[in-house]
């Protein structure tokens, strides 16, 4: 991430680097985002619109529980500071309770959001990281994983140009692969 402001880029180099040392046989992102949770153009205007689009998907896939947590629990962490990095991404994230394991979702929209980055501009890509209240660090891991992926300057152009919400998974699974 290229364009992390100065004070910003220490700390997510450091972090990232200490969550990143212990990721061998960590599970894969294939094993938390299901195809269905993929939007290929995510629509809305604004970070509200974002968070419930990218909460919808995860809520089919847990019926058990109430479709509006997940959006709460994305809206509650945003209270906290923003998720939005730098270099387009976002990664909204929560803990939830009654979630059995980890999952997630992704979302991109072509033209970008304001979603309160780091570097000030627009975000175009979105992964949303659900995790159970017990998750202890595996969704510190997860997240991790996910941000280490997005780094990759070539790898976001590509997820930008894939033409549907199949070519972004399997762009997303392959680059996980190869990590």
């Amino acid at each position: 991430m290229s364009q992390l402001a100065p004070r910003a880029r220490p700390y997510y180099e450091r972090h990232t680097a200490r969550l990143l040392g212990g990721l061998s046989g960590t599970m894969k992102i294939r094993q938390i985002l299901d195809p269905s949770a993929v939007i290929a153009d995510l629509a809305g205007p604004a970070k509200p619109d974002v968070l419930r689009a990218l909460s919808a998907p995860v809520a089919k896939l847990n019926p058990s529980l109430r479709p509006e947590l997940f959006v709460e629990t994305l809206v509650e962490r945003e209270r906290l500071s923003s998720t939005g990095l730098s270099d387009g991404v976002a990664v909204p994230h929560g803990k939830l309770p009654g979630l059995a394991t980890i999952t997630a979702s992704f979302g991109r929209s072509v033209a970008g959001i304001d979603f309160d980055s780091l570097d000030g501009k627009p975000a175009r890509l979105f992964f949303a990281i659900f995790a159970p209240e017990a998750a202890g660090g595996d969704h510190l891991r997860v997240l991790a994983r996910v941000i280490r992926i997005v780094t990759d300057e070539p790898f976001r152009a590509h997820l930008l140009d894939a033409h549907d919400g199949t070519a972004i998974h399997r762009l997303i699974c392959e680059a996980d692969d190869a990590f």
